[in-house]
C-alpha cells in the first residue's frame, strides 16, 4: 500500500509518500511546494493543484491522508487553510485516490506518543521511524507523519486489530464469570 500524506498550506504545502510492504514501512519521497505569497490566493490554489497532481501521478498512491480542520485563532488564516485543504481533497479525488482524515493531535500521538508534541519532535520521530539520514523540513515531516498515521491506524490496521483478541476475551470463561460477580465482604 502506498500512502501520501499532505500538510496543506497557502505558503508551503508539505507532502510525503510512504509504502508498506507486509510489516515493513519505507520512505518513498517527500517535498514541499513553496508558494509565492505575493501571488493572489486563486493563483496559489491553482499552483497547489498543478503541483500536487504531478506528485500524485508520479507516485500513484492508494490513499491520501490529510489533517481534519481544527479551530484557529485567526479566522482569515483558517479560511485560507480551508481553501488549500479543499483543493487538496479535490485533487486526490480527481485522480482516484481514497481520502483518510486524521485530527492533528491523533497524528502527533501516533508518531510521538504525545498528542501535543511540537514540530521538532514530530520531525525527529519521522526521521527515526523512516530511517532517514536527515530530518525533513517541518511541512514534509508533518505530511510523512500523516502518511505513517494512516498506515498505523487506517482500514488495514483496523482489520489486523479486529483479528487480535482483546485482553478480556483471552480470559478463560470461568475466570470472566468469577470477575463479574460482586465480592463479599469478609
Amino acid at each position: 500500500m502506498i500512502t501520501v500524506g499532505i500538510d496543506p498550506g497557502t505558503r508551503r504545502l508539505g507532502w510525503g509518500v510512504v509504502r508498506r510492504d507486509g510489516n515493513r514501512i519505507r520512505h518513498v519521497a517527500h517535498g514541499v511546494i513553496v508558494l509565492d505569497p505575493k501571488k493572489s490566493l486563486a493563483q496559489r490554489l491553482h499552483r497547489i493543484e498543478l503541483e500536487l497532481v504531478r506528485v500524485l501521478e508520479a507516485h500513484q498512491p492508494d490513499v491520501g491522508s490529510v489533517e481534519t480542520l481544527f479551530f484557529h485563532k485567526d479566522a482569515q488564516a483558517a479560511a485560507k487553510l480551508g481553501h488549500a485543504r479543499g483543493v487538496v481533497l479535490s485533487s486526490l479525488v480527481r485522480v482516484g485516490v481514497d481520502v483518510a482524515e486524521y485530527q492533528p493531535t491523533r497524528v502527533k500521538r501516533t508518531v510521538t506518543g504525545r498528542g501535543h508534541a511540537d514540530k521538532r519532535q514530530v520531525a525527529e520521530m519521522v526521521r527515526a521511524l523512516l530511517s532517514l539520514d536527515e530530518v525533513p523540513p517541518s511541512d514534509a515531516a508533518d505530511a510523512l507523519a500523516l502518511a505513517l498515521t494512516h498506515l498505523r491506524l487506517g482500514p488495514a490496521a483496523e482489520a489486523v486489530a479486529a483479528r487480535q483478541p482483546t485482553a478480556r476475551s483471552r480470559l478463560p470463561e470461568a475466570l470472566r464469570r468469577r470477575r463479574s460477580k460482586p465480592r463479599r465482604a469478609v
